[in-house]
């Protein structure tokens, strides 16, 4: 029997740690772990989405079970190796908290715990979103927590850690996952495409970074639907129109007209947007991007910068910066959201030109100061 087709996520799952990208100092603390042996009995991973927490906790178990002890480089054709990277092994057991989040659940996990494993070194115990856990829930986990057996070991991974029990997150070694950043993923997905015989232009794969948010999962996710779409040759153009992005070109554009207080320009080119289908919230995320670069630049030039076509100033661009970011909830949840982002554009042009009434106070006490210097003088 033939198998099914397995999206790129899947078969580009990281089998080694020195294939997991963008989490290098995570890599290097589980790799010394292991071979200073100094192997905790409960970890969690910390991290947005996409970012590697699920596939690390496998990669991790992977290394800890290898045949002949632990060891930070597996053999990945190892029966134990090939059964937990494909989910089928006895003694690494994988737990969604969000639909496991009971006490009965967590009291049955508790039983299981004291049996020895079947098959591998340790017993391991990966939950996902463990945040779902019920309060009852963490509690009857908390006593086995501290004092597990010696061969078993917990991995938790959560997207939102603020809502796991303090007590849980004082029980357990804490890794933070960053978003990758965007060279990183134009790398692998550059270094997927040679593999697939995929011919992709970098603008392109430049806007499926920006579109994943610092998430390589999300960003392969797009490539395959991409690939789905054009085929084996994908240009800038085809990802913009799927995913109702516009160019670098047309952000620049609009933010000079911001810059300059073209009204009709910008009104124009919401218009444009609209008639496009363009997605209007995320063109407001890339707009205030590209102002952010521009305040790097003045901060850098001693306080201007013409990136935004005229001259502004960092007081200008941080009102500028404010006001777009302000006006997200609005044109992200508002009944109209293209009238609500010709607002809150306007607006933002507005407010860029305006002056801030503590530094026009200062000015005109210098300028009111400087006037009565010259009247003193004056007399005789």
């Amino acid at each position: 029997m033939e198998k099914g087709y397995q999206v790129i996520a899947r078969r580009w799952r990281p089998k080694q740690f020195s294939e997991l990208v963008g989490q290098d100092h995570i890599v290097r603390t589980l790799s010394n772990a292991i071979e200073s042996k100094r192997i905790a009995h409960a970890y969690l991973f910390v991290g947005p989405r996409g970012t590697g927490k699920t596939s690390t906790a496998r990669l991790f178990a992977k290394a800890l079970n290898a045949e002949g002890g632990p060891s930070a480089t597996p053999d990945n054709e190892s029966e134990t190796s090939q059964a937990i990277m494909n989910g089928s092994c006895m003694d690494v057991i994988e737990i969604d908290g969000a639909s496991n989040n009971s006490v009965e659940q967590v009291r049955s996990l508790r039983e299981e715990c004291q049996f020895a494993p079947a098959q591998c070194t340790y017993k391991i115990y990966i939950i996902d979103e463990v945040h779902m856990l019920s309060t009852a829930a963490f509690n009857a986990l908390l006593k086995t927590l501290e004092e597990p057996p010696e061969h078993v070991k917990f991995f938790f991974a959560t997207t939102e850690a603020h809502k796991v029990l303090p007590t849980i997150v004082s029980r357990c070694q804490r890794f933070e996952f960053r978003p990758i950043s965007d060279d990183v993923i134009v790398g692998k997905l550059t270094e997927i495409c040679e593999s697939e015989e995929i011919q992709v232009e970098p603008a392109a794969l430049a806007s499926i970074a920006r579109l994943a948010n610092g998430g390589m999962r999300d960003a392969q996710s797009i490539l395959d639907q991409m690939i789905s779409f054009c085929g084996s040759d994908i240009k800038e153009s085809d990802v913009l129109d799927v995913y109702g992005l516009v160019s670098d070109e047309r952000i620049a554009q609009l933010a000079q007209a911001l810059a300059s207080l073209d009204y009709a320009a910008i009104i124009a080119a919401v218009d444009e947007f609209a008639v496009e289908g363009r997605d209007l919230f995320r063109i407001l995320i890339d707009l205030e991007a590209h102002a952010r670069g521009a305040l790097l630049d003045a901060i850098q030039n001693g306080g201007n910068t013409t990136k935004l076509g005229g001259e502004m100033s960092t007081e200008s661009i941080m009102r500028m910066l404010d006001a777009l970011h302000r006006g997200e909830a609005s044109v992200q949840k508002g009944l109209s959201e293209k009238v609500n982002f010709e607002v809150v554009l306007l607006k933002a042009a507005e407010e860029s030109r305006s002056r801030a009434i503590d530094s026009l106070i200062k000015q005109v006490a210098a300028a009111g100061g400087g006037a009565g210097d010259a009247g003193e003088k004056k007399k005789p």
